[in-house]
Formats: structure tokens, C-alpha cells, sequence
């Protein structure tokens, strides 16, 4: 399991592959939080959330990295694997940044279109449970 310092460097290390201009309106920069981050939408609570991309006027365009949410979803992979990870993360969020300066909600629709397939397919296994038991 990587610990929190060298989750950080990671992040660092992968902010550094980002170039300059993506940064640009980014003025509460890339942050790690420790904490393990369920989304809201989760069933069974089973759906977490690596990475958030936050429009604030008090506190800033900002990303979020959520260590928790790394660690148990993906402690057990090697560093490597973790850091590649990371690095998908990463890139989804500052998509989520440079459409939200241009006005395009893209990936916003994707992000949407992916939790209602999750939605979907509990909805599907409660049936079937249910189906099963009947």
C-alpha cells in the first residue's frame, strides 16, 4: 500500500505532466484529501469517487484527489499501476476544467451517461435478486 506522502508525490509528479496553459484558471490548483469519498449515488456503497473537479468563486477552480478512495479501491496494485490510475484521474479532471472554461459540458454528459448504466445494472441485480427469491 503506498503511503499518503508518496501518494502526494505522485500527484505531484503527474501535475507536472500537465502543461502550463491547463492550469490557467486553476488558482486553487490540484489537492489531495485523505479521506475516502462515497459518491452520493452509491448503492450498497460501492461507488466512490477518485477525483472531483470543483467552480467556486470563494475558493477557487480546484481538483480534489481523494487518497481514501485510491487506497480502497486500488491499495493493493503496484505503485505503477497505482500511479497510472492516478494519472487517469487526473487528466478526466483537467478535461473537467478546460470544457468547463470553454462552455462544454461533454464530459460532464459522459460522467452522467456512466452513472445511469451503474444505476441500470443495480436496478437489474435487485430485480433478480428479488426474482430469485419469489
Amino acid at each position: 500500500m503506498v503511503e499518503v506522502e508518496e501518494f502526494l508525490e505522485i500527484v505531484d509528479e503527474l501535475s507536472a505532466e500537465i502543461p502550463l496553459e491547463f492550469f490557467e484558471g486553476l488558482n486553487g490548483g490540484v489537492r489531495v484529501m485523505e479521506d475516502c469519498k462515497l459518491n452520493s449515488r452509491a448503492v450498497n456503497n460501492d461507488l466512490f469517487t477518485l477525483g472531483e473537479y470543483h467552480r467556486n468563486k470563494a475558493m477557487g477552480n480546484h481538483i480534489i484527489i481523494y487518497y481514501g478512495s485510491y487506497m480502497r479501491l486500488f491499495g493493493h496494485l503496484s505503485k505503477e499501476e497505482l500511479t497510472n490510475r492516478v494519472r487517469k484521474t487526473l487528466r478526466h479532471e483537467f478535461r473537467h476544467h478546460l470544457e468547463g472554461r470553454s462552455g462544454l459540458k461533454d464530459l460532464e454528459v459522459e460522467d452522467e451517461i456512466y452513472l445511469r448504466q451503474y444505476l441500470n445494472n443495480k436496478n437489474k441485480s435487485k430485480k433478480e435478486e428479488t426474482n430469485e427469491t419469489n
